[in-house]
C-alpha cells in the first residue's frame, strides 16, 4: 500500500456516498491522470474505518495478473481471493485490458460480500458497457489530469505567476512532482507517455496501419487549440500540406484519440435556436504538457493554453461545456451544471479597445441573467461591466476552485 498520498478531494469527495453500497465505481481518463493514485487513496480511506477489511487488487500492468485475460478468468481470482462473511473491497486496474470484463462485473456484483472499484483508459469501451450491460448498476468517474491548485500542492509551489507559467508548460500529471522541472527532463517523460498513449490506447487497439497519419493530426490539433473545424475542413487543410486524408479517416483518427482521453472534442451550440450545430466543434487537450511536448511551448500560444486551461477546469469543475454560437458571433464556452449555466470568453489581455468590445460585447448580446465572464491573463480582479465580470485566470479557476 502506498503511504503519504496527496488527496484529491474533489474525487474522493465524489466517490464516498458510494462506497460500499451495490455498485460498480468506474474511474475513466488519461492514463497517467492518477486513477491508481486515486484507487490508493480510497483502499486508505476504507482501511482507516476496517483494519479488517479485505482488499482485493488487480493490476493489469502488472505481469503477476497477466494469466488474467477473460471474465472467468477475472470473477475466479475474485472469488478466490475472497473472505466469506465480510465486506471485501475489490479494485481492479486498468479493466479494459479484459476481455468482456464487463460479464464479470454484472456477475461479481451479485455478491453481497464484494465491494467493486475499477479504472480505465478507453472511453468508448468504458462508456458503452455503463450505458449498456452495466446500465443502472456503475457510476462513472472521469478523472482528469491536476487543476492547477492540485498542482501547487502536489509540486510544492506557492501560487504566482512562475507557478502559473510552469503549469501552462508542463500540465499537470501528478508523476511531474517526482522530477525537476526542467524543460528537457519533463518533456521527455511525457513523449513517453503520449507514445504510450498512443501505441497501446490506440494503434495496438484498433489496429491502425497509419501511424504516420494519427502524429500528424495529433500534432494539427495541437496546434490549433481553439479553433473551429470540421472533419472536411481537416482533411481538406491538411491535403492542402500534401497529407492524403478523408473526411471519413480524420473523424475515426480524432474519435481514437478522444476515447483514449488524450483530446476532448467539444460541440458549438446555438444560443437563440437552443440547439447543437451538425457541423463545427472544437478539439482541446486534457493535458496541456504532452500537448507542449508534442509541439514545442511558445510564450505566443498563450492565449490557446488560456483557453484550454478553461475549458480543462470547467470539466474538471463537473460542468457540461460547449461552444456559443450567437448569430455570427461565438461565445467561447458556455457551460451548465445543476441546471445553472455560466459563459466564459477567453482572451490574452483586454488592453486594446477593439478586443474589450468584442469580448464583452458577444456576451452583452446574450438575452438572459446567467453569470458572464470573460478571463484574461492580465493581472486584475473584479472589474465588473454591465454584469459581465472581468477576471485573471487566477482569479476564474479560484471560483471554480469552491
Amino acid at each position: 500500500m502506498k503511504k503519504d498520498l496527496i488527496y484529491r478531494k474533489r474525487y474522493l469527495e465524489r466517490v464516498r456516498p458510494f462506497i460500499g453500497k451495490s455498485l460498480i465505481k468506474v474511474f475513466t481518463g488519461q492514463r497517467r491522470v492518477g486513477k491508481s493514485y486515486l484507487l490508493f487513496q480510497i483502499m486508505q480511506e476504507i482501511q482507516a474505518g476496517d483494519s479488517q477489511a479485505n482488499i482485493i487488487y488487480i493490476n493489469k500492468e502488472d505481469l503477476a495478473f497477466s494469466h488474467l485475460k477473460t471474465a472467468q478468468d477475472l470473477a475466479e481470482f475474485v472469488l478466490g481471493e475472497k473472505k466469506s462473511g465480510q465486506k471485501n473491497y475489490v479494485f481492479i486496474d486498468e479493466i479494459q485490458e479484459i476481455s468482456e470484463f464487463d460479464t464479470a462485473l454484472r456477475s461479481l456484483l451479485l455478491d453481497d460480500d464484494l465491494d467493486l472499484y475499477c479504472t480505465g483508459s478507453n472511453a468508448h469501451l468504458l462508456s458503452r458497457d455503463i450505458a449498456g450491460s452495466l446500465s443502472g448498476r456503475a457510476i462513472e468517474i472521469n478523472v482528469h489530469s491536476l487543476s492547477y491548485f492540485e498542482f501547487l500542492e502536489f509540486m510544492r509551489l506557492e501560487d504566482g505567476d512562475k507557478a502559473m507559467s510552469q503549469f501552462l508548460k508542463y500540465g499537470g500529471l501528478p508523476y511531474l512532482k517526482d522530477l525537476p522541472l526542467q524543460d528537457n527532463i519533463v518533456f521527455e517523460y511525457l513523449r513517453n507517455i503520449y507514445s504510450t498513449i498512443a501505441i497501446r490506447d490506440i494503434v495496438n487497439r484498433y489496429a491502425l496501419r497509419n501511424v504516420q497519419f494519427l502524429e500528424q493530426l495529433t500534432q494539427f490539433f495541437a496546434s490549433n487549440i481553439g479553433n473551429l473545424f470540421s472533419a472536411k475542413k481537416i482533411s481538406d487543410f491538411l491535403k492542402s500540406q500534401k497529407i492524403n486524408a478523408n473526411t471519413v479517416q480524420v473523424q475515426n483518427y480524432a474519435e481514437y484519440l478522444a476515447n483514449a482521453f488524450l483530446i476532448h472534442k467539444v460541440p458549438r451550440y446555438d444560443i437563440e435556436g437552443k440547439r447543437l450545430f451538425e457541423i463545427g466543434e472544437k478539439y482541446y487537450f486534457e493535458d496541456l504538457g504532452l500537448r507542449n511536448a508534442l509541439i514545442g511551448y511558445q510564450v505566443q500560444d498563450r492565449g490557446k493554453l488560456l483557453e484550454n486551461t478553461i475549458f480543462n477546469h470547467l470539466q474538471i469543475a463537473g460542468y457540461d461545456v460547449k461552444i456559443g454560437g450567437l448569430g455570427t458571433q461565438e461565445i467561447d464556452f458556455i457551460a451548465e451544471k445543476d441546471g445553472e449555466r455560466i459563459y466564459v470568453q477567453a482572451t490574452l489581455t483586454i488592453n486594446e479597445e477593439k478586443t474589450l468590445e468584442r469580448e464583452f460585447g458577444n456576451l452583452l448580446k446574450i438575452q438572459d441573467n446567467y453569470p458572464k465572464y470573460v478571463v484574461t491573463m492580465d493581472e486584475f480582479e473584479g472589474n465588473t461591466f454591465e454584469g459581465v465580470e472581468c477576471l485573471s485566470l487566477k482569479g476564474f479557476l479560484s471560483i471554480l476552485n469552491k
